[in-house]
């Protein structure tokens, strides 16, 4: 009808078009300008092309149990002294089953040991009871996030039908990351499982069950720490009211020896939006007085994930990017248990990694390395992982970028407080927090990066200075750059300044950086990242980094001739 009355009213339909392309030419350049300056500008992408083939990255190789000693090229501190622990898939097939995600691989333990300028290394595999109940099947029995185990092919047709209704049994291959809590050190997943860890021989000395102590089907690999060691963790729990979202307190010392995890507790309990689609969730963030949980659009439909082996697919089918939702900041006081009134939004995005959060001037500032679309997880199948020339070049250009933003939470809003005006005091930041007619707050985020990041391929792995500057205002951290699809390069971040340097090497791949302060100094970045540097490439060595942490030239590598994979988390730990 619209289209009908245009019709009768226009003449010469041709010498208005024509106008109209004339003005959008003249402000199309004014248009562009406009969206580069905004701080909440949509990145465009160049396309990677010709990407190497990063396939012996991921998969399977040989433990080292035997203490190997490391070329050492230039040097290292004789400061430091201490292990570098690092974990990651490290196995991806029993027999003729193979693993279908990166998630999925049996948990190796790496441990480079620094003494003196000399460097050691030696690699196990985690002897869970998944890895030694495989092994002695010699096929895939547990499942895991990726990957579904298939009946026993050895039952007769009818049983193999029937164990489709058995209840899942839940992995214990703890592959993500090095946790402390009480003095011990742990390997931990997303599960409700953690195995304890001599950090000394890598032998697992004890399986450890959250459910067991208090009321989680699991708990996240980032915990965070206060000064006195008392530990902040958050895990999910599903029962006849729905889903909640658990802060988990752990006390710093032991009663008696013996303890695990005795004395944890839940200090706060929040619903889930969604009765049977929580957020997935992998980090929080934690300042001096409060814990900041993100609920984002990445869902976990509980439906699916409990009837996966009926359907005959794995848990990673009940997780979907919903975009449709808004994503939401809970603020906890983690002193009182208490969740705070405020109902802080933003538009949707998913973090898997927390940088910092910080106080001041009555806000919550919480910075998070950030992607638009949270489809990345289906992405890193490892059959697109080991892909070649273009397939892999449209693997990687299907995935969204990490970034690092900054989100202001002003904490004290009271009911007369303005709509439509910026509530964020700091005259620092150009994140916004402006209260809506519902009266709930939106968030706008404030980019910590310059333009250079993005021809980086944005960041991930992010680590500070966490003994000195968790929880407090910040200027620096450390990562890993993603011009492919595990890490090429490591960057260092200048929040205040929005500037980086960076560390690359063709044909090499770091691991996450870790921190390591030198003793005595008060110097944010006074000290070394340490970083596991591996290649595809049959004819070179592999690699412990070491560079300087203020103007990130390298010190030394400590060379191995063994075959390692991509891994995951790590930590160091003085001696």
């Amino acid at each position: 009808m619209f289209f009908q009355i245009f019709l009768r009213f226009v003449s010469n339909l041709s010498t208005i078009v024509t106008g109209f392309l004339s003005v959008v030419v003249h402000w199309i350049p004014v248009l562009k300008k406009y969206m580069e300056n905004t701080h909440q500008k949509k990145v465009i992408f160049s396309k990677r092309k010709s990407l190497p083939c990063i396939a012996p990255l991921l998969t399977t190789v040989e433990e080292t149990p035997q203490i190997i000693s490391a070329r050492v090229r230039g040097h290292f501190p004789k400061w430091l002294n201490g292990c570098l622990l690092r974990i990651g898939p490290g196995k991806f097939e029993y027999g003729k089953d193979k693993y279908n995600h990166w998630f999925d691989g049996m948990a190796l333990l790496h441990q480079f040991k620094v003494e003196k300028g000399t460097v050691t290394y030696r690699s196990k595999f985690l002897q869970s009871d998944t890895y030694k109940t495989n092994s002695v099947h010699d096929r895939i029995v547990i499942s895991e996030f990726g990957t579904l185990a298939l009946p026993d092919p050895c039952k007769n047709v009818f049983k193999r039908f029937m164990s489709k209704f058995e209840p899942l049994a839940i992995t214990d291959n703890t592959n993500v990351n090095y946790v402390q809590y009480k003095g011990d050190y742990y390997i931990s997943t997303e599960t409700n499982f953690m195995n304890k860890l001599d950090i000394e021989t890598l032998e697992k000395t004890e399986k450890v069950d959250w459910s067991k102590f208090i009321a989680v089907n699991g708990a996240t690999a980032h915990p965070h720490y206060d000064k006195d060691g008392t530990a902040y963790n958050m895990g999910n729990s599903y029962g006849q009211h729905g889903s909640c979202y658990n802060v988990i307190r752990v006390p710093p010392e032991k009663v008696d020896l013996g303890e695990t995890i005795h004395g944890a507790q839940v200090i706060c309990s929040i619903a889930s939006a969604e009765r049977m689609k929580p957020s997935y969730y992998h980090s929080f963030g934690m300042t001096r007085n409060y814990i900041v949980f993100i609920e984002q659009p990445l869902k976990m439909n509980l439906w699916k994930i409990i009837t996966s082996k009926i359907r005959g697919k794995a848990f990673s089918d009940g997780i979907s990017w919903e975009p449709q939702y808004n994503t939401r900041f809970h603020v906890v006081d983690k002193h009182t248990g208490q969740l705070l009134p405020g109902m802080y939004y933003s538009k949707p995005f998913v973090t898997f990694h927390q940088i910092n959060a910080f106080e001041d001037q009555g806000c919550v500032i919480i910075d998070l390395c950030c992607q638009d679309d949270g489809r990345s997880l289906e992405v890193y199948q490892l059959q697109n992982l080991r892909k070649t020339g273009k397939e892999l070049d449209q693997v990687y250009n299907s995935v969204a970028r990490s970034f690092p933003r900054r989100f202001v939470l002003p904490l004290h809003v009271s009911l007369n407080a303005p709509e439509g005006k910026n509530l964020s005091p700091l005259t620092y930041s150009s994140a916004r927090a402006v209260k809506q007619a519902d009266g709930k707050i939106l968030c706008s985020y404030e980019n910590l990066y310059p333009e250079d990041l993005e021809e980086e391929g944005g960041v991930e792995f992010p680590q500070i200075n966490y003994g000195q500057f968790s929880g407090k205002k910040y200027q620096f951290f450390y990562g890993c750059g993603f011009r492919h699809l595990v890490g090429d390069s490591l960057i260092k971040v200048d929040v205040v300044n929005k500037t980086l340097t960076v560390w690359r090497e063709d044909g090499f791949y770091p691991s996450e950086p870790v921190f390591v302060p030198v003793p005595g100094t008060n110097e944010e970045d006074g000290g070394v990242i340490l970083s596991v540097v591996i290649t595809p490439n049959q004819n070179e060595r592999n690699f412990l980094l070491v560079l300087d942490a203020k103007n990130f030239e390298e010190l030394g590598r400590a060379e191995v001739p063994v075959q390692m994979p991509y891994g995951f988390h790590g930590t160091f730990v003085t001696i």
